[in-house]
């Protein structure tokens, strides 16, 4: 981090340029704060299509803006803005910028993903200003344990939650890499499809430049994806996007009819209706709603469920442990990651971050029904 934030010291903020008060940047901004750094951060969520009133002062609405972006580039969700949130809010801005129409509530699992380069992906990735300006981390070497994604050079041997997320965003862009912590071979491997594939070098290391373009091409399926988003509603059920397939509705209205019940472990696999569910009890029970499973599977047998890889409308992720499904955008899952505990209490629920769980280090499989 510290070498991180030594070089990026000398790089100029988007919208620095204010007539007084902090530059953005400077201090930690929280809800309560105000002035020009606070319009700063205001105009700068806007422009990467979290709409946010640009008043200079951070209030409700700015504070969940802020956990919406962090939620996308999976920093920690607690809407306060940091040194290294705002260095992330430059990276998106030099990196996403191109991007049309990010919705800010979109959710990293959604859309339809490819590792195939776009003539604009391989032009930004040769010719970017900011790939120039960060270059001097691509060479130093950071030895440290790392909390975020692009705060060390990740290569073969490294473990830690950089990499787990460094393996989930493959995941996500269509190169299934289980999600374990640990930089091995396999690792290497997609790390140099995933390079090959933008025209970079293919040497298996992921520099800080490499991660802005991971992240780019995961903000470039989001915005091009051709699925909605479901919505969960103060209730804690879940209402589905107009246009979605009757499975994936079946799906959705199957989940809020458990919403209520507790976590139970075995739950949901001697009965379809029982008094409670256990992670696998819970996703056997939607797809079964919806007709595509015809007898409960535990985690172990989900990895093998339907087709590898994530789905355009429904995705699972299993391993031994643990298993819970995303459905149009939002997780259904026993565990308490991504999302309000609304009902409160144990048990399933609709969760708004579909990938909050990729973060407790399992070594999750990606399956999806066929055909959604």
């Amino acid at each position: 981090m510290a070498a991180l934030l030594g070089i990026a010291a000398t790089a100029v903020l988007p919208g620095t340029a204010v007539a007084s008060g902090p530059s953005f940047g400077t201090r930690v901004l929280h809800r309560g704060l105000s002035g020009a750094d606070v319009r700063t951060l205001q105009r700068d969520l806007t422009g990467l299509g979290f709409k946010t009133p640009v008043a200079g002062q951070f209030g409700a609405q700015t504070e969940a803006t802020v956990k919406r972006f962090e939620s996308r580039f999976h920093l920690p969700v607690n809407g306060i803005v940091d040194r290294h949130t705002a260095l992330m809010l430059q990276a998106a801005g030099s990196e996403v910028s191109a991007v049309p129409a990010i919705s800010g509530g979109a959710s990293l699992g959604t859309g339809t993903l490819t590792t195939k380069p776009t003539r604009a992906t391989k032009s930004k990735a040769k010719n970017s200003r900011t790939a120039k300006r960060v270059r001097p981390a691509d060479v130093v070497k950071q030895d440290g344990g790392s909390q975020h994604l692009g705060q060390r050079t990740l290569h073969q041997g490294m473990k830690g939650h950089d990499v787990r997320v460094l393996q989930g965003y493959l995941t996500l862009v269509g190169i299934a890499t289980s999600v374990d912590g640990a930089f091995g071979p396999t690792t290497k491997r997609n790390v140099m499809t995933f390079q090959q594939a933008h025209n970079l070098p293919a040497t298996g290391v992921v520099t800080y430049s490499v991660q802005l373009l991971l992240r780019q091409v995961v903000a470039q399926a989001l915005a091009g994806g051709a699925v909605s988003k479901a919505a969960i509603n103060s209730n804690g059920t879940a209402s589905a996007p107009s246009g979605a397939p009757a499975a994936v509705q079946a799906m959705i209205n199957s989940g809020n009819q458990i919403i209520n019940k507790p976590y139970i472990y075995a739950g949901g696999h001697s009965r379809w209706n029982d008094r409670g569910y256990d992670c696998s009890g819970a996703v056997s029970y939607v797809l079964h709603g919806a007709g595509m499973l015809s007898s409960s599977e535990d985690s172990t047998g989900l990895e093998s469920y339907g087709s590898p890889g994530p789905g355009k409308w429904v995705t699972i992720y299993a391993d031994a442990a643990h298993t819970w499904i995303v459905i149009a955008g939002i997780a259904f899952d026993t565990a308490d990651f991504g999302g309000p505990n609304i009902p409160s209490g144990t048990g399933p629920r609709w969760r708004s971050n579909p990938i909050g769980n990729l973060a407790d280090g399992g070594n999750y499989v990606v399956r999806h029904p066929a055909g959604l």
